[in-house]
């Protein structure tokens, strides 16, 4: 648990933070300030032993846009000036002008030991960042002042604060000032651990870190033995406990300070079935990431004493974290020291039990439209995710002072472009069944349909057994069952059945994939959620897929091409509507033929992620004109430089996100809406998520707009569905979020897909 001192936010909790999950969380910052402190907001957490906690002050970024001089200010979620109006959630009260500027941060400042500017630091992080296009340019050195307001304060102070801690005592005997009575013995003990600090600091020589270790020892011990007087004393609560959680703070960073300046490190990784050549020093063999309920393996200890002390080596151990029968035995006792310059490795067999716990995450929420998660372990509720399986720790001691490391077992990975890097090691289901996407449409006229699933081992060797499905009663399927074979671990195999429906009829029907391996059923699948850099985590699904009968009619014998953007799952959709596919690359763009193609799809935000597509943007124009139907789906600012065949803009990309607005039809009679479906505003019911992202602000008149829809307080947009005819073709643009509607099953995106990739078919556009 953390507890702050202050809060501060780049949101407010209003317009100017744009969409509604910027102003929630400006809005939460500031409750939070009066949340945490009330013992009666939370008692089921006051009844888990936490104790309430009261922040002295929370601030807030004051917001970019400035007031016009008609008293209003600038609302990007709706692209509208909106009367300014600022409510204080700490004391409930309003603000009719722009929050006045309490705090001054000059985030411009060079820091010599990174070599950037703060600014520099946190746009470099921002860059790392998988959405948001990747972040922003780090700027070039100079002068940048961000500017805060002070929403609520517990500490006196004045109008301008020069830091965010102005009135706070920040210092270790600062600590003392959360307790109340006689606090003597408190201060006394903290003024010796600052002491021994403050040394420590100004002794601390990079080049020989080990000469302040007997400092930091002496810190440490000093420490706790003040968190046992503590513990002994007969201080009141709450500030009891406060005192309590700041020196167990202490004690971990002295334990952490202690450990890098004895230059002593600890390692836990799978060991690997062979050793790795290490000629050239500093080899690492790739082992296995995953282990099974079940399996037997090893796992090896490195302790690495780099630094010129000897220290006691008290006890290496590795630990399940489920609390289960996990059977862990070392090779041999570890040695009893380490002397200065050398390492103490240790080999541990290791045997999971067969119900080991998985590693998932304790939460979990039947769809996206949940918008909370439900808690399947209460335990782990103040965590990011549950924790790793195995745990290793290293008990040491130094100048009598007793200290631990700890580290998560680890697999050694070889990634692309990185090299070899440890990740945690997981407990998985010794064969995972994946079906992806969980939902998908059968047309009433289906007489049969492909139902594909995916399969992987985690089993160490060969493993072979079967699949079957279960389908809605009178459904029937070919194969009934499916053999797989795998011969090591991480092999995988996609499992294709042909499934008859009888009697289909509108609505929702579920299938299930079970595999069975050694007697036992596998009904649920995970992909790994991460990347480079950031610890993987695997998210769980059930191997369940949600057939929806849809009505719905494509034109007969039509050949659509589709171009991948940042990833959707249209083409999937497609298939299901019985439309022959062909993914598309580069060179079909750039040199290919096109004509054959009825339809040409781009998948979402091509033009950002395919600079060949930007390149050879006259060539899509040119199949357009000729008579062919090209689709883009919804794109942001990089179309801006008119793709089109017309001009068009696309601005800030505004978008819709009550997935429940209301849709305006515009021109119904429009042929788009008339065959071979006729769309009403029906076939936006049940959406999910959003209506749409990148609705176009500007675009000539050669354009048809089809369809209004507006979030409450925005303003109509009408660049949603864009269609114009271009030569012998016809061009549309769509930023209505079927690539989310699709996969999620929505019987209306199906019904305007497939009337859209009929268009070149379409009676009444001849």
């Amino acid at each position: 648990m953390t507890r702050p001192l202050v809060i501060t936010s780049s949101f407010v909790g209003a317009p100017t933070d744009g969409h509604g999950n910027h102003q929630v969380s400006g809005q939460m910052a500031q409750e939070a300030f009066n949340a945490a402190a009330d013992p009666n907001r939370f008692p089921e957490q006051i009844r888990e032993g936490l104790r309430p906690w009261a922040p002295a002050k929370v601030y807030a970024r004051v917001p970019f846009f400035a007031p016009t001089k008609d008293n209003t200010i600038y609302d990007y979620a709706t692209d509208k000036y909106v009367p300014i109006r600022f409510h204080n959630y700490v004391d409930n009260s309003w603000i009719n002008e722009r929050p006045a500027t309490n705090l001054e941060l000059q985030e411009g400042v060079f820091d010599p030991t990174v070599g950037l500017t703060y600014l520099q630091i946190g746009r470099t992080g921002w860059g790392f960042q998988k959405s948001q296009n990747g972040g922003n340019t780090t700027p070039p050195e100079g002068l940048y002042t961000a500017t805060y307001h002070r929403y609520g304060s517990r500490v006196d102070g004045a109008a301008k604060d020069a830091s965010f801690y102005d009135g706070i005592d920040i210092s270790l005997a600062g600590i003392a000032s959360l307790a109340q009575g006689d606090t003597a013995f408190l201060q006394r003990g903290l003024e010796k651990i600052s002491h021994l600090a403050g040394e420590a600091a100004d002794k601390y020589r990079p080049a020989s870190p080990s000469q302040i270790a007997p400092l930091l020892a002496d810190g440490l011990k000093a420490t706790r033995d003040l968190l046992a007087e503590v513990d002994a004393s007969h201080l009141a609560n709450p500030g009891k406990s406060d005192v309590a959680f700041e020196l167990k703070v202490k004690e971990e960073q002295f334990e952490k300070a202690l450990a890098l300046a004895l230059e002593v490190s600890f390692d836990a990784v799978v060991a690997p079935e062979k050793e790795p050549d290490n000629r050239f020093g500093g080899a690492q063999a790739i082992t296995f990431s995953i282990a099974i309920p079940g399996q037997k393996f090893f796992v090896q200890t490195s302790l690495h004493n780099e630094g010129p002390q000897n220290i006691v080596v008290e006890e290496i151990g590795v630990f399940p974290s489920d609390g289960k029968s996990w059977v862990i035995k070392a090779d041999k006792p570890a040695a009893p020291s380490l002397s200065a310059a050398s390492e103490s490795k240790l080999k541990f067999a290791v045997a999971a039990p067969e119900d080991a716990t998985l590693t998932k995450a304790y939460f979990t929420r039947p769809n996206q439209e949940q918008p909370y998660y439900n808690l399947v372990d209460e335990r782990f509720r103040n965590l990011s995710l549950a924790p790793y399986p195995l745990n290793a720790a290293a008990r040491l001691r130094f100048n009598g002072v007793p200290f631990t490391l700890r580290r998560v077992v680890a697999a050694n990975q070889r990634i692309e472009g990185i090299g070899i890097a440890e990740d945690p090691l997981l407990v998985a289901p010794a064969i995972s069944v994946s079906v992806t996407p969980s939902a998908g449409a059968v047309p009433l006229t289906s007489t049969s349909f492909t139902f594909s699933c995916a399969l992987r081992s985690n089993v160490k060797g060969p493993a072979k057994g079967s699949v079957r499905l279960r389908l809605p009663s009178g459904w029937d399927s070919s194969p009934v069952e499916a053999p797989f074979s795998f011969a090591r671990d991480g092999d995988s195999e996609t499992m294709t059945f042909q499934v008859t429906p009888h009697s289909l009829k509108a609505g929702n029907y579920e299938i299930r994939a079970v595999a069975n391996y050694a007697g036992k059923n596998y009904e649920e699948g995970f992909r790994m959620v991460g990347y480079p850099g950031l610890r993987p985590y695997p998210s769980y699904h059930p191997a369940t897929y949600k057939a929806v009968g849809v009505d719905v009619k494509t034109a007969q014998d039509l050949h659509v091409g589709f171009l991948p953007g940042t990833g959707d799952d249209v083409p999937r959709a497609l298939e299901d509507l019985g439309v022959q596919l062909q993914t598309l690359s580069a060179a079909d763009i750039e040199t290919g033929d096109l004509s054959h193609f009825d339809a040409i799809v781009l998948g979402v935000r091509a033009y950002a992620v395919r600079p060949e597509l930007r390149s050879a943007n006259g060539r899509l124009l040119s199949y357009v004109s000729n008579g062919g139907v090209l689709i883009v789906q919804y794109n942001v600012q990089n179309f801006d430089p008119n793709y089109g065949p017309y001009p068009l803009t696309v601005g800030n990309a505004p978008r819709v996100v009550d997935e429940a607005s209301q849709v305006k039809i515009l021109d119904p009679q429009n042929p788009l809406f008339t065959w071979p479906n006729k769309i009403t505003a029906a076939d936006f019911d049940g959406w999910e998520e959003e209506r749409g992202h990148g609705f176009l602000q500007k675009w000539d008149e050669h354009y048809s707009a089809l369809v209004e829809t507006h979030d409450p307080d925005q303003d109509p947009q009408k660049g949603g569905l864009l269609v114009t005819r271009y030569g012998k073709g016809i061009y549309v643009y769509d930023a209505f979020a079927l690539h989310r509607q699709l996969p999620a099953g929505v019987p209306g995106a199906y019904r305007i897909l497939a009337n859209l990739v009929s268009l070149a078919k379409n009676p009444g556009w001849r």
